[in-house]
């Protein structure tokens, strides 16, 4: 990731935010998909390792936060999981799966090299859904929809035989079953040669097919689907008659519900991915689609330990397969440029079929990825859509044949303005400011994003026709449109419905979440995340700016007190103070605030007996990383800071704290140990 500058991620993240909102609208709730599994699993690995490289430019309405996709009003009727239905993340290599269990091991503070025993079973592609039994009897299916709510599909599911309406045996009172829903390939082929003589719509794939047929409003049709079901865990159960996840499927399987024949226990790494080999080399020959394979830790009371991040468990992984490659060529390259002024250089390919989807253009970064490619219009390029950027230019094919080099703009193609590297950075940038329109209508683009203020109905067009009318100069422009209603109705395309929708969404908004408002003003460093660990700590915008320009005018504690909030750091807080130094960007906040009024960030948390304060550990912590006892703290209210100051309510130290600790007896701070730091825990409500 060197080279690439906070407002760049960002840029990415908010276009990778809204390309993978749309793929899931049309995988999970119109089950029809533009663009494969690879292709989708390789832009959601492209926005992990983006968050994980900047963390603090993690954005609300991040993919790594979401679930499936929100259910939309639905004629099968809305149901509410009482356990959130979680995703996986992904491991595309023996060496992330290496990691994986390293993580597992940190996290529990285990010994490098000791036992952890994992399950591993294919992965079918087919549509999520629970089963919820109470005492033996079906009495809901339902989909997976977002994570937390979901279509309701009893009636339907009713008539999949793999689904039985009564377990057998001695059941829990509650149990509800999780697995897939799916169509086997011969089936599938058999019903869209059948739907192909009648004229009927043709499915892409046999998961398309699975989930059309599962979410129909009449039921006697899915009857006539050849659906099948592959438990694979569980959600809300009122007991849970086994220690460990292979024992628990066993059960499954023994209560009448389909497991996969092919899961095992794993003593090792090796094991499992000598497992995945085995499941890979037999794909082919499998009556039923898949597309990786899904380790879990087996100890059930690991997994509830190492719980859960975002969207995922941290004890379960998918190792999906590798994605395809293919030639094609590059007919042109044009130059984007985003709201912090970078050009980014875009190739537009000659269309070419990559599993099943047809790619039309790649990102090529900036000047130097050109550089280092030799690419040029014309060049025949390899595409590989799995990886660091999807899809991605791996190869160019015709870099020795002798022709002229690609000549990078040195002006902006926006504004004119000249266009160059800044300080160290690689990429080129616009120097027009917000001079440049592309500039201005991005960062207002940025404004109402579903991460930042999410102003319903107020896109891309709409932002743009609004600029070059001249109503919208800066953010604050927004909650004026009020005064432009007539003139706004009297556009072409807009209704006095249309208008009104759009006003109320605005005003709506009047008092926002405050650290949505904060990130959305794109200040250079303050992503989604970090803009909700600053208001953790300060509570309002007004506490915020304050110790910012008190940073900025030379106050080492103001400057320390920022720095040391995890997730900030010093180069956050040199952003902050620039940017509360900058008049300019002082009148847009106080022009900004003089519209909206955030109520004060809360956090929603156990009630313990340090929330709202701040903790430090140290020392060696023997029953729990140093991560679950950070995310401990979160989930009880209090913050949690790297260093010990006038600032830190109690330290919490383990054997071998040095000067923390010393610098905690200096200051008077309470310190404990890690037994009375879990006493802490046990008692929170």
């Amino acid at each position: 990731m060197n080279g690439i500058s906070d407002a760049d991620v960002a840029n990415e993240l908010m276009r990778l935010a809204r390309v993978i909102a749309r793929h899931n609208q049309l995988y999970h709730a119109n089950d029809a998909p533009e663009i494969s599994d690879a292709e989708y699993d390789a832009l959601v690995r492209r926005n992990a390792e983006l968050e994980a490289a900047f963390p603090h430019l993690i954005r609300p309405d991040s993919p790594s936060q979401k679930v499936g996709h929100e259910i939309a009003a639905s004629p099968l009727g809305k149901v509410a999981h009482e356990v959130r239905m979680m995703s996986l993340d992904n491991a595309f290599s023996d060496e992330e799966v290496e990691e994986f269990a390293a993580r597992v091991r940190r996290f529990l503070n285990l010994a490098a090299d000791a036992e952890v025993m994992m399950t591993a079973e294919d992965k079918i592609d087919g549509l999520s859904c629970s089963l919820r039994y109470e005492n033996g009897q079906l009495v809901r299916a339902a989909t997976r929809g977002d994570g937390q709510v979901g279509e309701d599909v009893t009636p339907n599911a009713a008539h999949i035989a793999d689904i039985p309406q009564v377990l057998r045996g001695d059941v829990p009172a509650v149990f509800e079953i999780r697995g897939e829903v799916y169509m086997a390939k011969a089936d599938f082929l058999a019903l869209n040669a059948a739907q192909e003589a009648s004229g009927d719509k043709v499915f892409a794939n046999p998961r398309n097919a699975a989930a059309g047929s599962l979410r129909q409003k009449d039921a006697s049709v899915t009857a006539a689907r050849p659906l099948r079901f592959l438990a694979h865990g569980w959600g809300a159960a009122s007991e849970v008659p086994s220690e460990t996840q292979f024992e628990m499927m066993q059960c499954i399987a023994g209560w009448g519900v389909p497991v996969s024949p092919l899961l095992v226990r794993c003593a090792s790494v090796a094991a499992m991915t000598a497992h995945y080999r085995a499941i890979q080399a037999a794909r082919p020959d499998l009556p039923y689609d898949i597309d990786g394979v899904v380790y879990k830790v087996d100890r059930l009371d690991w997994q509830e330990r190492l719980g859960f991040v975002a969207k995922a468990p941290r004890w379960a992984i998918a190792h999906k397969f590798p994605a395809e490659r293919a030639e094609t060529v590059i007919e042109a390259i044009d130059i984007q440029v985003g709201r912090t002024g970078k050009l980014t250089p875009v190739g537009r390919l000659r269309p070419v079929l990559v599993g099943g989807v047809t790619v039309t253009n790649v990102t090529l970064h900036n000047r130097d990825e050109i550089g280092r490619l030799g690419l040029r219009i014309g060049d025949r390029v390899v595409l590989q859509r799995a990886g660091d950027v999807i899809p991605q230019v791996v190869d160019n094919l015709t870099r020795d044949e002798v022709r002229a080099a690609y000549a990078f703009p040195a002006q902006c193609p926006e504004c004119g303005s000249e266009a160059a590297t800044q300080d160290d950075e690689v990429d080129v940038r616009c120097s027009g400011g917000l001079v440049c329109p592309a500039q201005r209508t991005e960062r207002l683009k940025h404004f109402v994003s579903r991460g930042a203020l999410d102003i319903e109905g107020f896109g891309e067009k709409t932002i743009a026709e609004f600029f070059a009318a001249g109503w919208l100069e800066s953010p604050a422009d927004i909650f004026r449109l009020h005064r432009r209603r007539a003139e706004i109705a009297l556009r072409e395309g807009w209704k006095d419905k249309s208008v009104d929708n759009l006003l109320a969404a605005i005003e709506a908004k009047r008092a926002p979440d405050a650290a949505r408002l904060l990130f959305g003003l794109g200040i250079r460093h303050v992503g989604a995340v970090t803009a909700r660990d600053l208001l953790k700590r300060f509570v309002s915008l007004a506490d915020l700016r304050a110790v910012a320009e008190k940073s900025k005018a030379g106050d080492n504690e103001a400057a320390a007190e920022l720095a040391s909030i995890d997730g900030v750091g010093p180069v956050v807080a040199a952003a902050l103070g620039d940017f509360f130094h900058e008049l300019h960007n002082i009148a847009v906040w106080d022009d900004l605030l003089s519209e909206v009024a955030p109520p004060p960030y809360v956090v929603e948390t156990k009630a313990s007996a340090v929330a709202g304060k701040t903790v430090v550990f140290t020392g060696k912590l023997e029953t729990m990383s140093r991560e679950e006892a950070k995310a401990q703290a979160e989930m009880l209210g209090a913050r949690t800071a790297g260093s010990v100051s006038a600032k830190t309510d109690l330290v919490v130290a383990g054997p071998g704290a040095g000067s923390k600790l010393k610098q905690a007896a200096a200051l008077g701070i309470e310190v404990i140990d890690e037994a009375a730091w879990a006493d802490i825990v046990g008692k929170a409500g």
